[in-house]
């Protein structure tokens, strides 16, 4: 079910132009870019997703952002929608991709009733750092990316939302263009609901959202509270054969270890081996190397960020791979690359714990082989 909510929107004769208020991700954000978005507007949501401790507010993270919210509130700079909405979000690349969806409060179901279903593993301290401040503020500041199958009544009413003029319709330095357009006809609402309700949708992005949103349900669940809004998540639901996401790999970085050290680690039981590449290849060749390599099965490039030496991990042992998958999982899930990254090269090829502080995440391969750099330790793309 994907019901109606009157979203919280900034006013512009309050706030400006959206173009200094909006953020990325706050997962793929660094030190710099979150300074760089502070400075832009007092309003950015960064001050939000990210916020800063306030001496005035103990020196609390969360409660500097829950005041935050409040004051933005109370002064106007962001106000409810008059009506209950469905929102169709439309993001536009200079590529001529398009992604377009609807937004709205999504009820929750756990993965074993097979509505929501999820393709990665969550870690426990990102779940803990969204949980504290969802529950602070009291809001769901970021939705999480589905994808479902379309071809009916909710499909129909995201191609056709251009009709009618948008809410929203900005270019972001960035290039990419926003446009936003409100659905708040009862009928409408009806057929894409309906047409809805049979359906399962897998999370394309936001894992670690979507378990924030189940714990604060079970939280309020234990202490007796009964039905209410915890029951329900933000969220942006695209049709895969229609608008769907582009996708491209988030790479890993293991800080602190060099890829000598996983190189040792994973003797005799996967095939490592020095990459070779004409001098000057950067990230680019890497990955059209590794494309090849991936092929054969699920494959790895370790990029050490002291030397810049490049290995190419490959050729698991099938036994292991056999032994330390679940069993209960579906083949092509067994073969994704993120999964045997995470169940088998991870653990038991490098004897390293799968949390945060062990394995931290890239969206770009440059970034990952600066992080490594930082850190002296190894981008895994």
């Amino acid at each position: 079910m994907l019901a109606p909510f009157r979203a919280l929107r900034p006013d512009p004769a309050v706030t400006g132009g959206l173009a200094d208020l909006t953020s990325p991700p706050y997962d793929v954000l660094d030190d710099g870019t979150v300074a760089d978005l502070e400075a832009a507007s007092a309003w950015n949501v960064v001050h939000l997703i990210l916020p800063r401790p306030d001496p005035d507010a103990g020196h609390d993270r969360f409660a500097a952002a829950a005041a935050r919210l409040r004051s933005w509130r109370d002064t106007g700079a962001l106000r409810p929608d008059p009506v209950p909405a469905l929102y169709v979000y439309e993001e536009a690349a200079p590529n001529g991709h398009v992604q377009r969806g609807l937004v709205g409060a999504l009820q929750l179901s756990p993965a074993e009733d097979g509505i929501v279903l999820p393709h990665e593993d969550t870690m426990a301290g990102p779940v803990a750092d969204r949980l504290a401040l969802y529950t602070a503020v009291g809001a769901d500041l970021e939705p999480i990316l589905l994808v479902t199958d379309g071809g009916g009544a909710a499909s129909r009413a995201v191609a056709e939302a251009d009709a009618a003029p948008p809410l929203v319709d900005v270019v972001l330095p960035d290039g990419l263009r926003h446009r936003l357009w409100a659905l708040t006809d009862p009928d409408l609402l009806a057929a894409v609901a309906d047409d809805l309700h049979p359906r399962t949708a897998l999370i394309a992005d936001g894992h670690h959202r979507y378990a924030t949103y189940l714990q604060r349900q079970a939280r309020h669940h234990a202490a007796g509270d009964g039905p209410g809004p915890w029951d329900y998540g933000l969220c942006l639901l695209v049709d895969s054969g229609r608008h769907g996401p582009d996708v491209h790999a988030i790479h890993r970085v293991v800080p602190g270890v060099p890829a000598a050290t996983l190189v040792e680690r994973a003797a005799g039981r996967a095939r490592v081996r020095p990459l070779d590449l004409p001098s000057g290849s950067g990230p680019t060749e890497v990955l059209q190397a590794l494309a090849g390599a991936r092929a054969g099965g699920p494959a790895f490039v370790l990029v050490d960020g002291g030397t810049g030496a490049r290995f190419l991990l490959s050729d698991l042992d099938p036994d292991l791979v056999a032994a330390t998958l679940p069993g209960d999982r579906s083949a092509a899930w067994r073969s994704l690359d993120v999964t045997v990254l995470h169940h088998v090269v991870v653990p038991h090829l490098w004897s390293l714990r799968d949390d945060e502080h062990a394995v931290a995440f890239e969206h770009d391969a440059d970034s990952a082989v600066r992080r490594a750099a930082t850190t002296g330790g190894t981008a895994v793309l």
